[in-house]
This record gives C-alpha cells, structure tokens and sequence, in this order.
C-alpha cells in the first residue's frame, strides 16, 4: 500500500480532533474506497481510532478522569452516516430538547428526521434511529430552525411557556431568530407563533 495515501488519512484524522466521527467516503479524494477502508480497519487494529460499527469509525476523546476513550458523541455519529449517504437529518423528539437544553434528559434512542429511508444504528452503548420524513420537515430549513421546530413539536403547545421561549432566547442569536421567522412561516401555525414571538422580542426596543 502507498504510505503517502496512509499518512494523507492519518494526517487528516489527527488534524481533525479528537471526537470526529467519520466513514471510508470522508476520505475518497484521497484514496480509492478499499484503499480507505484498508487504512482505517490497520488504524483500528492498532487502537489509533476506534470502530463503532460497520464502516464507523472515530478518533475518540478520552476521560481524564478514568484514563479511557470517552463514550462517543450520538449525534457526530448521526452525522457521520447521513453525509455517507447524502441525507438531510433533523434532530427529533427528545434528541432535540436535549441538544436545545430543554431536556436534561439523555434519550434512551437518539432520534432524527431524515429525507432518507428509515435506518437503525447502534454500536456500545448506544443506538439511533433515522425516520424518514419529507422534505419539508428535514431540508426546507436551515438546521438551527428546524431544531427548534422540532424541540417544539415534542413538547407540545401546552408545555410551551416563558420559561422555555426565555431558554430558546439564549440559544439563538438574533440571526437565527429573524431567520427562524421567516422560515418557518409554513410550519403548524401555534409552532409559528411561538418562533415570531422569539424574533419579535429581539426586536423589540430595550428600556
């Protein structure tokens, strides 16, 4: 095997930093596909990175305080997978609230709308599912929008109050509420509301 293509993987490994997640297709600009895989499989082997399932790979973080790679990020792994395959995804449900911290809830299967078919993954200690949506729902808006969207689907209209529009306040800058608003104008109309009276506070001159 030619080491330049070796070192090009690895070189790009390391220079992204400990908790990437990635796959083979990562890597094609750079080595042929077998080639790639040839690479990570001897990396893996040799506890450089770490395999999580079939074509999964991550250069872990490891636990200061135990000596031990940490467990991986869910949702660098969900990502990992859909740019494999060309999907749009869209953290859902209680993997929302989470991410948006307004659940300090872990979710027992980290889930996310995708315009790809419905999948199911799992490695150690973990598990996510992709749930095919359409398009209106998962590429339509920009990924901070649609995040929220979707974190206030889960929780309902009548879970919605000032505490959490004050909390969603501190998660979005003031790009991201004026885009939001404008995004989302064709989404459940109550969701809408609640993301206009967002933008609107922004807005609104202080005293």
């Amino acid at each position: 095997m030619d080491t330049s293509l070796s070192d090009k993987v690895i070189a790009r490994i390391y220079g992204s930093g400990r908790g990437k997640v990635f796959t083979p297709k990562d890597f094609l600009d750079l080595a042929s596909h077998d080639t790639v895989r040839q690479i990570l499989s001897r990396m893996a082997g040799k506890g450089q990175i770490r395999r999580l399932m079939r074509g999964v790979y991550e250069y872990p973080e490891f636990s200061k305080m135990l000596g031990t790679p940490a467990s991986p990020d869910p949702d660098a792994i969900a990502r990992a997978i859909a740019r494999a395959h060309g999907w749009t995804i869209v953290p859902a449900g209680e993997t929302a609230l989470n991410m948006l911290g307004l659940s300090t809830q872990v979710p027992a299967h980290w889930q996310y709308f995708s315009d790809g078919p419905t999948k199911r993954y799992a490695w150690d200690g973990g598990s996510l599912v992709l749930k095919h949506r359409t398009n209106k729902e998962t590429t339509v808006l920009s990924p901070k929008t649609a995040l929220v969207v979707q974190a206030l689907k889960a929780l309902g209209q009548a879970h919605v109050d000032d505490t959490v529009v004050a909390a969603l306040g501190k998660v979005m800058d003031a790009r991201e509420r004026a885009r939001a608003m404008k995004e989302a104008r064709y989404a459940t109309s109550w969701v809408y509301e609640i993301i206009k009276r967002l933008a609107e506070k922004e807005a609104a001159p202080h005293a």
